[in-house]
């Protein structure tokens, strides 16, 4: 069954997402889908990956995310679940790259994010973990732990003009114009 993948205005990807405290069947069947609803997206979008996805993208409030083995192939399909992740130290330099979100359709920008993190927690075997990580995977997780805590890739760069953009039909991405989306309610809630 394909899940359901929120987008905005819903106001569901505006909350914190709650603790996770025990690994339940129903938390379990969470990630489950999370992984599925991944992989489904990317059928409908072949010039794009779905390198990541919050619990909260499925409308499920919970501090989970998965995380692609590897945030830039999209052959490979296995995706780690971290549970209650939390950013321990952010390093290396602050770098803009283009972010796209799965729930925010059609609209990419130049995103300032660290480029190493050290992060802990805890993996689907309930066992606790630390990484330290850099590059895209680096980008990768503040992004979704930013989901984690209702904020979205959008927020940290609202107010710059040249910093939207959009696919076109080839995969290649095109300058939004920033006064098409600046006072859309449904984008910016």
């Amino acid at each position: 069954m394909k899940q359901e993948i929120i987008t905005v205005p819903d106001p569901r990807l505006r909350k914190k997402a709650a603790k996770v405290t025990e690994l339940s069947e129903e938390v379990k069947n969470v990630i489950k889908r999370m992984r599925e609803a991944s992989l489904d997206w990317e059928k409908d979008h072949p010039h794009e990956i779905s390198a990541a996805m919050a619990a909260p993208q499925l409308g499920e409030l919970y501090r989970i995310i998965v995380i692609r083995d590897n945030t830039d192939n999209k052959d490979n399909q296995s995706f780690v679940a971290l549970l209650n992740p939390e950013i321990v130290k952010l390093e290396g330099k602050v770098e803009e790259d283009y972010e796209g979100c799965l729930s925010v359709p059609q609209i990419y920008g130049l995103v300032p994010r660290h480029t190493k993190v050290r992060l802990k927690a805890v993996n689907e075997n309930g066992e606790p973990i630390r990484l330290k990580v850099d590059g895209s995977y680096a980008r990768t997780l503040q992004h979704e732990i930013d989901h984690l805590n209702g904020v979205l890739f959008i927020d940290h760069i609202k107010d710059k003009k040249d910093a939207f953009f959009e696919l076109d039909s080839d995969g290649e991405l095109q300058p939004l114009d920033y006064a098409k989306i600046k006072g859309d309610k449904n984008l910016w809630g």
